[in-house]
């Protein structure tokens, strides 16, 4: 469990990035930033997959079907959403929203687990449950300052909207992807990483080529391809596409196998957490009192979401040993 949270806290770090590339190339849509940094991760994951080829080729029809519809949902529609919601309704409204992530994909993959043994009873779930939300609650009123006013109510409204694509999606994602880990317990984290990547990599490419159509209908909505920073964007989509896709997933893969997905599903904080840490360094400003107080929360949340999965753990397999 140790080696588990270590490695939601790597890919909490890495995720974390993403919250802030938005606002580095605000004048990019968000599409062309969830295709230019999906591209990015593809064309990254073909060197461990050469290296790989081997446990590659092993892998199974449904196998590769899993991973595509990972890679879609999960991957392009949840950063293309997220991305746009975040230009739409600036940083502070669709991190709140996102934010809500522990709790709800905690409270889903508890409701349906992969596995009867992964369920907790409620009572013993429920406060590290509630502490989490009020931290995040906390956290996101003080971001909730810094909304510039620069925007219309008819965007911070469609920005939300969107933004609840993203947080159906990645609900979704890590339930889904745990399954498939935990079914599958010999499929290598890395592999797995590297296989999304190879499957996003065709559907960023069809998507990209989609809107580089679009774009030949209305020319003064974009500069296509590599808009008007190119070397930036470049940059910052490989940084992306091998810290907080390739990377990220392999830590979160490692984590969905080690952990149950209920207590997985709370350890997404450390992306609200490290989101938070890059914005403040963005900024160059210092967390208020309101949000270290959300902070300190959040980690008392999850500290006794894990004693509740250990102790959930201990008194199954006495159970066992008695039978």
């Amino acid at each position: 469990m140790f080696i588990g949270l270590l490695c939601a806290l790597g890919a909490g770090l890495m995720w974390g990035l993403v919250f802030v590339a938005p606002l580095m190339l605000g004048d990019y849509p968000g599409l062309v930033l969830s295709f230019g940094r999906y591209i990015g991760f593809g064309l990254i994951a073909l060197v461990p997959a050469y290296f790989d080829r081997r446990r590659i080729v092993a892998l199974t029809r449904d196998d590769w079907i899993a991973a595509l519809k990972l890679a879609l949902v999960g991957n392009i529609l949840y950063y293309a959403a997220l991305a746009t919601g975040i230009q739409l309704a600036d940083a502070p409204l669709p991190t709140m929203m996102i934010g809500t992530l522990p709790v709800v994909i905690a409270i889903c993959s508890n409701w349906s687990p992969g596995h009867p043994s992964e369920a907790v009873a409620w009572g013993r779930l429920a406060p590290s449950l509630v502490i989490i939300f009020i931290g995040l609650m906390l956290v996101n009123a003080s971001e909730l300052a810094h909304l510039d006013g620069s925007r219309t109510i008819s965007d911070y409204a469609l920005g939300c909207f969107i933004t609840l694509g993203a947080l159906a999606a990645w609900t979704w994602y890590p339930i889904m992807n745990a399954r498939h880990m935990k079914q599958y317990p010999h499929i290598a984290s890395s592999t797995w990483a590297t296989v999304q990547g190879l499957a996003t990599l065709p559907l960023a490419l069809i998507g990209f080529a989609g809107y580089g159509v679009y774009v030949a209908f209305q020319p003064a909505a974009y500069d296509f391809p590599l808009g008007p920073r190119p070397s930036e964007f470049i940059g910052l989509m490989l940084t992306l596409g091998l810290c907080a896709s390739w990377l990220g997933t392999m830590l979160w893969n490692k984590a969905s196998q080690k952990l149950p997905t209920s207590l997985a599903g709370q350890l997404i904080v450390f992306e609200t957490l490290s989101a938070l840490l890059y914005a403040f360094i963005w900024r160059g400003a210092a967390p208020t009192a309101t949000v270290l107080t959300g902070i300190a929360l959040l980690c008392a949340g999850v500290v006794l979401g894990m004693r509740a999965f250990q102790r959930a753990h201990a008194d199954s397999a006495a159970t066992e040993a008695a039978q």
